[in-house]
């Protein structure tokens, strides 16, 4: 039952908007629910690894959570309004990067461990099927901003950019398992079919942001693996622009327009995006220590023309609503999460080629859930970030599985040696 429900969880969080349950309480939804259950089905069976390190990201979320809450505070005390619904928005906030001490102690095997690993990937994938039928749905005509993919993480367009961050985030993994895991074939070939899928499913959200993140996160990886691979790989990709839909073209070519005097401009959303973030720059000038939690769309109107918008930048949002020291959380736990990776990468041994590629992929990964924060906000959106977090988490068991060497096999008692079976016998020895 623990490990079915560890599965299923993967799976739920991407895929909530399929499962519109409800429970009837404010602030309470099934995710938290079956977080619930697996914690009581974990409680009082033993572990099959003993974790020597620590938590890597521990402290670090716990700074998080604290900025969180004071920006939480702050709000009910300089700008109270709807005291549940900014309650639920911290439990959000909140509750997703819990994921992390979960599955990095789920109390499972290294096989199941392992296939956990797998699953997030798969559901990933699985994501990426979705965007692609919605955009086979709408076709290949003409760019229309209201015909976006946005696979389950939205009904409409609006949720466009955050699948596509999504799909960009968990591209590296693939990619990275087709450089660096020699010897599995059939895998491999798994994860070249992966990577197509992701790929395809970020092109039919039409967010420049993904383009970009998944184009750097396969130059990082090709890099580390050969120089010349990363050249021919760009001469292919450069002759194939040409094969891409025309929709996906245009989209790319939107992004510099001429103005009406005949000068080169961006388009509108770059340009509001600018704006929003020059007004926040105002607001948090206006109040030094953030306008408080789940306050910035609130606020925005006020210093810009754009009301009630988001901030379109996690960075931006943070600064103008937990203020610096907001700001300063932050920063500590994406360095956390930089040397999550780094701890995945540096305990490979040499033949240990899978090691290799998960660690690579998780740590180009990583970085681009902080290239995804730019020019989006879904830092804070659980079927993003999510399995994430449960990611984290399990690289981190799986390594501590690997460093231990006991694996799968039962763990048998120690057998005493006959020196400390008859320690008088030394003695003897040496009369």
């Amino acid at each position: 039952m623990l490990k079915a429900l560890l599965f299923f969880q993967l799976m739920f969080v991407v895929n909530q908007i399929h499962f519109p349950w409800g429970v009837g309480v404010p602030g309470l939804v099934p995710t938290n629910i079956i977080f619930v259950l697996i914690l009581l089905l974990m409680r009082g069976k033993e572990d099959f690894v003993e974790l020597e390190e620590p938590p890597i990201l521990h402290t670090p979320l716990l700074i998080f959570f604290g900025s969180l809450t004071l920006a939480f505070l702050w709000a009910q005390l300089t700008a109270s309004r709807d005291f549940i619904d900014d309650l639920t928005y911290l439990k959000n906030a909140c509750f997703y990067p819990l994921y992390y001490w979960m599955y990095r102690r789920c109390k499972v095997d290294e096989k199941t461990t392992r296939w956990l690993i797998i699953f997030v990937l798969v559901v990933a994938a699985v994501a990426g099927v979705e965007a692609i039928r919605e955009g086979f749905d709408y076709g290949f005509g003409k760019y229309n901003p209201f015909r976006r993919a946005s696979g389950p993480f939205g009904d409409n367009w609006r949720q466009a950019n955050r699948a596509g961050v999504f799909y960009g985030m968990f591209t590296p993994m693939f990619v990275a398992l087709v450089l660096f895991l020699k010897g599995r074939k059939w895998w491999r070939m798994a994860a070249i079919a992966g990577t197509i899928i992701l790929i395809g499913g970020a092109l039919f959200t039409y967010s420049r942001q993904s383009y970009i993140i998944i184009l750097f996160a396969i130059a990082l990886l090709v890099f580390r693996k050969s120089i010349v691979l990363a050249v021919v790989l760009g001469v292919i990709l450069a002759s194939s622009i040409g094969f891409l839909p025309d929709s996906v073209t245009q989209r790319v070519e939107e992004t510099k327009q001429e103005d009406a005097n005949g000068e080169e401009a961006v388009d509108v959303s770059t340009q509001s995006r600018w704006e929003i973030w020059e007004g926040a720059m105002g607001m948090l000038k206006e109040h030094p220590l953030g306008v408080g939690l789940h306050r910035f769309q609130q606020n925005i109107g006020n210093y810009s023309k754009y009301k009630h918008m988001d901030a379109h930048n996690y960075y931006v949002l943070t600064i103008a609503e937990c203020g610096p020291q907001g700001e300063i959380a932050l920063i500590i736990l994406l360095v956390a999460m930089v040397r999550l990776g780094k701890f995945v990468r540096k305990r490979t041994s040499p033949d240990d080629p899978e090691r290799l590629a998960l660690g690579l992929g998780f740590s180009v990964m990583t970085i681009c859930v902080m290239l995804g924060q730019i020019y989006g906000s879904p830092f804070l959106e659980g079927a993003v970030m999510g399995p994430y977090w449960a990611l984290c988490g399990l690289l981190e068991r799986y390594v501590q599985f690997k460093k231990s060497g006991d694996g799968d096999e039962a763990k048998e008692p120690r057998r005493a040696t006959l020196v400390e079976k008859f320690p008088l016998a030394v003695h003897l020895g040496q009369r």
